[in-house]
């Protein structure tokens, strides 16, 4: 029988999962390793989304840097960006080997085979040049390409980036750090770890027993989507929410103990809220974001904040960190649900913390 969970119950074991109970983590890496990932992203409307993710779990034991500070000590690797443990690359590899695929491949597939192979002169150019020089920025590799890339229009002309982003998946190249806001690339055999390669079934297995462990709650299928999946299959227990259709999978070792929450403020794209069909269905919870909108069509601001009160999202933050000024701005803190005295105290508190971290002033009408 599956286990019968209320959305309170779902709630909390998605919180849990997440590191975002009252029991906070306290190291860098092992946050990052019961995590498995943190998603990079170039936005850096109030601080960057990792490190936005990493602030809101250690608190003022993160400093901005630590990640970047990771990934050159090459505790952290960056695979299609998303900064995992260096030592998880081996449940990557076999993966990578059998690119583009097992069994029957896709159309889309059997495409970028036939792509990469019709340009094996460019990517033998690349792979010479990056043994010799690398690492190097994708601008710095030499376009050869006797089939041009082609795509709806977003990605034409952009040969060389594509075919790098091909032969990471294929494991022939990797990211090694960047200049800046510029990827550097280098032979993946200069960047990962020399760890035994995991065969692929059995590391398909762990990957998603782990992602199930960070997230608490995830369907057993979901849509497929670049990245990292939402879907864990088989693992974990069968679960059923009350009021929410379908079948779930659960970790039960989050339903053991007392709950005690705590309140946070996230990145959009954090894993807690990335899921959308999974926050609207057990947090009942209304967002988007709205970056890519026109202003006049945004509801809460440019890149709002989900805020997290114990087991709730209870509403948004619309900031801004105006480093010009020295000032993070906050333009309205749009309440989901009406704001007690302890609630409004408590995200308060959170904002000031959020100013302190990034050794802004806060500009808060």
């Amino acid at each position: 029988m599956p286990l019968q969970l209320s959305r309170r119950d779902a709630r909390r074991v998605a919180v849990r999962a997440q590191l975002l109970d009252a029991d906070r983590p306290t190291e860098l890496l092992d946050m990052i390793r019961h995590l498995t990932l943190l998603q990079r992203d170039p936005a850096n409307h109030v601080a960057p989304s990792a490190d936005l993710v990493a602030w809101s779990r250690l608190g003022s034991r993160y400093r901005l840097g630590d990640l970047d500070r990771a990934e050159t000590a090459g505790s952290l690797v960056e695979l299609r960006s998303l900064l995992r443990p260096a030592e998880d690359i081996a449940l990557f590899r076999a993966e990578m080997a059998a690119w583009p695929g097992v069994g029957e491949l896709r159309d889309w597939q059997e495409a970028q085979r036939d792509w990469v192979d019709a340009n094996d002169d460019c990517r033998r150019e690349i792979l010479e040049r990056l043994d010799d020089d690398g690492p190097l920025p994708v601008r710095a590799l030499p376009d050869t390409t006797a089939i041009p890339w082609r795509s709806s229009g977003w990605n034409d002309d952009r040969n060389v980036r594509m075919l790098v982003e091909l032969l990471v998946q294929r494991g022939e190249v990797a990211m090694a750090g960047r200049d800046g806001r510029e990827p550097m690339w280098d032979l993946a055999e200069r960047v990962y770890p020399d760890d035994a390669v995991v065969p692929l079934a059995e590391a398909l297995e762990i990957r998603a027993t782990r992602r199930l462990h960070a997230l608490g709650i995830a369907r057993g299928r979901s849509t497929e989507m670049p990245g990292e999946p939402n879907h864990v299959g088989e693992v974990g227990e069968p679960a059923v929410v009350d009021g929410v259709r379908g079948q779930w999978r659960v970790d039960p070792s989050y339903l053991e103990g007392p709950f005690r929450g705590r309140t946070a403020l996230l990145s959009p794209i954090d894993r807690l809220v990335y899921d959308r069909k999974r926050m609207a269905e057990i947090f009942e919870f209304d967002y988007q974001l709205e970056m890519y909108k026109p202003a006049a069509a945004r509801r809460w601001g440019y890149w709002a904040m989900p805020i997290l009160y114990g087991d709730r999202l209870v509403g948004k933050l619309d900031a801004a960190a105006d480093r010009r000024a020295g000032l993070l701005r906050i333009n309205a803190v749009h309440e989901d649900v009406t704001f007690s005295r302890t609630l409004r105290s408590a995200v308060d508190r959170e904002i000031r913390d959020l100013a302190g971290w990034l050794d802004l002033e806060l500009d808060y009408p």
